[in-house]
């Protein structure tokens, strides 16, 4: 493919991008005690190695009293200057630009040390997500932020970073006090569009000056923030005509959504329910409004779409972070023309959002290596060629061969079905879910540049171990159904969920899901049904449906099932059935729940280990290393990653 506008520089300024490609800003979880550390460092020089045009730091926060935890950027002193630097160094070396964002969450706030902090906003307007009741901000106060805000960017000058980026998405304190349903203001700075709109022009005001002439200011706005009490498109396309207005300004970073509820939230990191690109019909409406320039992002996981979206005149740099993070070398690989070789990001939202959600660093469950930079280094070449044979093709047995063999062994593996993949292959079938087999195609594709034999409908025994002369061996069988001891009548029609995706059984107009593990095997198997003519019922042995999926996607997708007419049963341990009846223990009071009229019961009760061939493999006298679900039951990502440790130590 002809990537005519992708490749081509963009000037802003005197900063010019080598191409059109720019990492977002998004949240790591590698700064120490708020400054960037070398963890960070190595994270960004990465993606400026592979090739990306433009890297825009996480936000950072201008004022100490936003600091709600020691990984948060903290940009409010001259501490962070030789953190910055740092950073700005390693990406410079490979001729990509770097901006940082600043932010200040208003009323959008996170617990301290465990306690509530208080939350300044513009006006008393609770929000309804992390539930908070700010207290309104003084007009001294207001005037602090904007001095703050300008402080910080002329730090990022000093650490030589090319440009800063000021935040006014997602619901953010800029955004609140533009929006007339939460600044309710009667000094300057409210009352009317002009007192509404009066912080940003202060702020690209003090900003400038901060930063002098030559240096980039991005404003990153929500195109639409898809909460009852956001601003809605037209809203944000009026403000646009009037930041075009604004002379220090230079590009306006568009994406959508809204941190003030559970439903805009879903689109700061969209799953991969919501489709590739979405957002450039609005980006070009603001493209139309405007002459600065307009960056967009938003499930932009492959170069062909980004060319597309430039070709169309609808924005004139793509934000394609998790692109990024999934293979920080997408850039170069495209630009020499190796599309099949990049590793797409399938918008699982795992490892990146989903770590940070829980306060660990960033990875991918396709790419390890990603967030462990400087632990992980390129693979070790083997001094010793060895015959490796891998047992299973799930994606603990194709990374681990693909690694194995990248190292420079001989390396052979053996897959009992007729396709490779494993579990994903039935994740795959679900509604909305067919992007997660991309993690197969990426992983096929390592094997068959690293050389792998791939043996398919090949069931492992002693003999043929003896007969392969193997070296090594890794043992990836994966898992099986587990099957809880409960009584379950001979009558009842009790299923697995494999055998309800293999199209093997017929479920009937009514459907109770036991779900156990809480987490996409539930919530998938309710969504298919139901789109199938089911009535479901999904009761589910923890607090939540996908209790253990990452947030923003379990929002949106008990938001999809609760379309369909799904009853959610929550806090069901499963003790059985009987007839047309499923039995379950509410797990807090103790007491019964019945779901009666019943025509097929779904027994959705996690996984067990393949161990079956674990002795066999032992008895060989070959060293044996097991990974992924013959371990113990997992996700892919702790498949992949025991499976890139198992090629990488073997």
């Amino acid at each position: 493919m002809s990537f005519r506008h992708l490749f081509t520089p963009h000037r802003i300024r005197t900063c010019e991008f080598r191409n059109r490609i720019f990492s977002t800003a998004h949240q790591t979880i590698l700064a120490r005690n708020g400054s960037p550390g070398d963890d960070m460092v190595a994270y960004h020089e990465a993606r400026a190695r592979g090739g990306a045009g433009l890297i825009v730091m996480e936000s950072s926060r201008p004022n100490a009293d936003e600091i709600s935890a020691s990984y948060y950027l903290d940009s409010s002193s001259d501490d962070c200057i030789p953190g910055y630097r740092k950073v700005a160094d390693a990406v410079h070396r490979h001729d990509t630009r770097l901006f940082a964002q600043i932010n200040h969450g208003g009323r959008i706030t996170y617990a301290q040390d465990g306690m509530q902090r208080v939350a300044y906003a513009p006006s008393v307007v609770p929000d309804h997500r992390f539930h908070c009741m700010p207290r309104e901000m003084s007009n001294d106060y207001v005037w602090f932020i904007i001095d703050a805000f300008a402080g910080a960017a002329a730090r990022m000058a000093e650490a030589g970073l090319d440009g800063v980026e000021l935040t006014a998405s997602h619901g953010m304190l800029i955004a609140q006090f533009l929006n007339p349903l939460t600044n309710h203001r009667t000094d300057e700075f409210g009352n009317t569009p002009e007192g509404r709109f009066k912080i940003v022009a202060e702020m690209l005001k003090a900003t400038r000056k901060a930063v002098g002439p030559d240096k980039v200011i991005g404003l990153r706005i929500s195109a639409d923030e898809v909460e009852p009490d956001g601003l809605d498109e037209a809203a944000w396309l009026s403000i646009c005509q009037r930041l075009n207005e604004e002379p220090e300004l230079d590009y306006l970073s568009v994406t959508t959504g809204s941190m003030m509820g559970l439903a805009g939230s879903v689109h700061v990191v969209p799953p991969m329910q919501i489709d590739h690109a979405y957002l450039a019909p609005q980006a070009g409406a603001v493209k139309d409004q405007v002459r600065k320039s307009v960056f967009v992002a938003g499930r932009i996981n492959q170069p062909q779409l980004a060319e597309q979206i430039l070709a169309d005149g609808q924005a004139d740099m793509c934000g394609m972070t998790r692109a990024l993070i999934s293979d920080p070398d997408m850039p170069n690989k495209a630009r020499h023309g190796r599309l099949d070789d990049i590793r797409a990001c399938i918008g699982c939202n795992q490892a990146c959002i989903g770590h940070y959600h829980m306060g660990v660093r960033i990875s991918c469950i396709q790419h390890p290596v990603t967030g462990r930079e400087r632990e992980l280094h390129p693979h070790p070449k083997t001094s010793t060629s060895r015959h490796v044979v891998v047992v299973g093709g799930g994606p603990a047995g194709m990374k681990a061969a693909a690694v194995a063999a990248e190292r420079g062994h001989r390396v052979t593996l053996c897959e009992a079905t007729g396709q490779l993949g494993g579990q994903v292959l039935l994740a795959q079938q679900l509604p909305g879910r067919a992007e997660f087999g991309g993690i197969v195609t990426n992983l096929s594709r390592e094997m068959e540049l690293a050389g792998v034999d791939v043996r398919l409908k090949s069931r492992v025994d002693a003999a043929q171990i003896e007969a392969l002369c193997a070296d090594a061996i890794v043992m990836a069988t994966g898992a099986l159904p587990y099957v809880p001891d409960v009584d379950i009548a001979d009558e009842v029609h009790a299923v697995n969920a494999w055998q309800v995706l293999n199209g093997e059984v017929n479920p009937g107009a009514s459907v109770v899901i036991a779900d156990w593990r809480c987490d996409w095997v539930g919530l998938g198997l309710a969504e298919k049904l139901a789109r199938d003519g089911s009535h479901v019922r999904l009761c589910v042995d923890g607090e939540m449906a996908g209790q253990n999926l990452q947030k923003y996607l379990r929002w949106h997708w008990v938001g999809q099932v609760h379309k369909l007419g799904v009853e959610i049963v929550p806090y069901a341990r499963f003790f059985g059935a009987l007839g047309e009846t499923a039995f379950f223990m509410h797990t807090l009071s103790g007491e019964a729940i019945e779901c009666a009229e019943m025509d097929t019961l779904i027994v959705a009760q996690g996984h067990r280990p393949d161990t079956r061939l674990e002795a066999v493999l032992r008895s060989s006298g070959v060293p044996v290393t097991l990974a992924g679900d013959c371990r113990s039951p997992r996700s892919a990502e702790e498949a992949v990653y025991e499976g890139m440790m198992a090629g990488r130590e073997v």
